[in-house]
């Protein structure tokens, strides 16, 4: 007997069966067959080498399906609820988020060794072109849904800003990036994985131990997206000074698998990443929101203001280099 589960923000089916001998698992029943072979290949590399993810059972002849192992029902989500309702994270809450974003570093790091970028779907590395996706799914699904009045040609400029410098960032010493070979493209060259949307939703918790799923987005990039990702997510609601603690152990991790790493330069370039996911996530909160009318989507959306407003305030030289967004985010605090 399967047993449908609920997804907040995919088209695939997920559903819970149990085998001739009662064992559960989940089958899962996508809508692209290029989005599945990535998952599942993504699966079995990060498998083979001793990271928490889901083990793959089988696939369908004609990829459109396959099974996985059933890692239970805790989502990360669920398991920090008490933190992300009131703002006070329990110890234990605090000592999983911990876990997770030390893991983290383990699949950017680990997870690129002899990794076959040409599985990544829908591009194998995150560049100047993908990045105007993110931009431009923000002013066509979010801002121009809002209704308010904006200058386009302003907001380019800024989107423009946004795209040279991020494009320009480099997180790792100049040795690390030569090493990349001269036809490296993507945004910081390094050989990581970016997970792209590595947030509490996206974790299951099985005997205190994070897993990881819905990976099949990732591709080649730099590691600061993914912190950006799960620290600022909007509905975790993590505060600063815990967002920091973790930043903390996030590197302490990160330098254990890449001693060369230039902490200082790392921490400057986040909040750019922080922005750019920023806005993409506002983008699909308009889109799953107000056009296709999901309630949770529209619950989040001042949630994600809100951190957009923050990042600005507590950053002069991001109000500098992006005049215009921060004028859009004081405009849209009619929302809150």
């Amino acid at each position: 007997m399967a047993n449908n589960i609920a997804q907040q923000g995919s088209n695939r089916i997920y559903s819970r069966e149990t085998d001739a001998e009662g064992r559960p698992f989940i089958r899962v029943r996508g809508t692209n067959r290029d989005e599945n072979r990535a998952f599942i290949y993504m699966a079995r590399h990060f498998r083979s080498l001793g990271l928490p993810v889901p083990q793959i059972y089988s696939v369908s002849d004609d990829e459109m399906s396959y099974t996985q192992e059933d890692l239970g029902n805790t989502l990360l989500f669920d398991a920090i609820r008490h933190g992300r309702e009131t703002g006070c994270f329990l110890p234990e809450e605090k000592i999983i988020l911990e876990r997770t974003i030390r893991a983290l570093a383990h699949i950017q790091i680990i997870g690129a060794k002899n990794f076959d970028w040409s599985y990544c779907f829908p591009v194998p590395a995150m560049d100047e072109r993908s990045i105007r996706w993110d931009l431009n799914y923000f002013k066509y699904c979010f801002l121009k849904g809002t209704k308010i009045e904006f200058s386009e040609p302003e907001l380019e400029d800024d989107f423009d800003a946004l795209v040279r410098n991020l494009t320009a960032q480099r997180s790792y010493s100049e040795t690390v990036l030569q090493r990349s070979g001269p036809t490296a493209s993507a945004v910081g060259l390094e050989e990581t994985f970016l997970y792209r949307d590595f947030q509490s939703r996206n974790v299951m918790i099985r005997d205190g131990k994070p897993y990881f799923i819905d990976f099949q987005g990732g591709r080649r990039g730099p590691t600061q997206y993914d912190v950006a990702s799960f620290l600022w997510q909007a509905k975790a609601n993590i505060p600063a000074q815990l967002r920091e603690q973790l930043i903390g152990a996030y590197l302490s991790e990160l330098k254990s698998l890449r001693p060369e790493l230039d902490e200082q330069k790392w921490r400057a370039e986040l909040p750019h990443f922080v922005l750019l996911r920023t806005l993409q996530v506002l983008g699909a909160y308009g889109y799953r929101g107000y056009f296709e009318r999901k309630a949770h989507f529209i619950e989040s959306i001042p949630m994600a203001l809100r951190n957009w407003q923050e990042l600005f305030a507590d950053n002069r030289e991001l109000q500098t280099q992006y005049p215009y967004l921060y004028h859009v985010s004081n405009d849209l605090f009619f929302l809150l």
